[in-house]
């Protein structure tokens, strides 16, 4: 069986998992310590998620990286549709940059209580890692700026939502940019509460969609329509 290294709260984390159900691959979760990284030091040698061990014990690191080699060993159902994989990776790399940026802002207040409540030594550790790459109260000003950063990632997800009005993803066919932006949109999913605004209703049928699949999913691993109105929600990195 195959075992990933995440931290539960990593959008790339999410995208992996989600690649792995709908290959019907069995795996192992293995949520690392946010401050005791040994586990995942052993296993990959290095200290970042996601990281996917293999069956015969390789492991292989990045999001990217994991994908690839999951087409290659897993090739059916492909996450790159013959003709679309270019543009699959394009829209990938947009989202896993730019708009992975406007979430991550717009989130850092739940991310702030998700580490809060593993204790104050992740919420600590959390803190120090964003304000050095970001500066000296980089969270805080999030946190005051929350209303004006959500307003921005509404806007950015607009376009996105008129796309899926009249399809199931955002090609027509599943590809790996729709793993990708659903891996990021579960930053506004960290709270344990979806909150895609409202008005991106085919935005939210899109990431319920792409949550509900799992490896017992139809062997053409083409999700049925959402019944009608918004269904009930269920319940770092690279």
């Amino acid at each position: 069986m195959l075992r990933l290294y995440q931290f539960a709260a990593s959008p790339y984390c999410a995208k992996v998992r989600k690649i792995l159900d709908y290959k019907g691959v069995a795996y192992e979760v293995v949520e690392v310590d946010y401050v005791d990284r040994a586990l995942l030091l052993a296993a990959s040698g290095q200290i970042m998620v996601p990281a996917l061990t293999l069956e015969d014990g390789r492991t292989i690191v990045d999001s990217d990286q994991i994908a690839n080699h999951l087409d290659e060993l897993y090739p059916e159902p492909t996450i790159f549709p013959p003709d679309w994989s270019g543009i699959h990776v394009a829209l990938a790399r947009y989202f896993d940059t730019e708009l992975e940026d406007a979430l991550f802002r717009a989130a850092i207040p739940d991310l702030i209580n998700h580490y809060r409540r593993r204790g104050p030594a992740h919420e600590a550790l959390w803190r120090l890692i964003r304000e050095r790459k970001y500066g000296s109260g980089f969270c805080d000003e999030m946190v005051r700026e929350h209303v004006a950063r959500f307003a921005r990632v509404s806007r950015m997800l607009a376009p996105l939502d008129a796309t899926l009005a009249n399809r199931g993803f955002l090609l027509g066919r599943i590809g790996y940019a729709d793993f990708a932006l659903y891996g990021q949109l579960t930053y506004l999913a960290v709270s344990g509460e979806v909150k895609i605004p409202a008005e991106l209703h085919h935005l939210r049928a899109f990431f319920f969609r792409m949550d509900r699949i799992t490896a017992s999913i139809d062997d053409d691993r083409v999700m049925p329509p959402d019944p009608a109105g918004t269904p009930s929600p269920p319940p770092e990195n690279g």
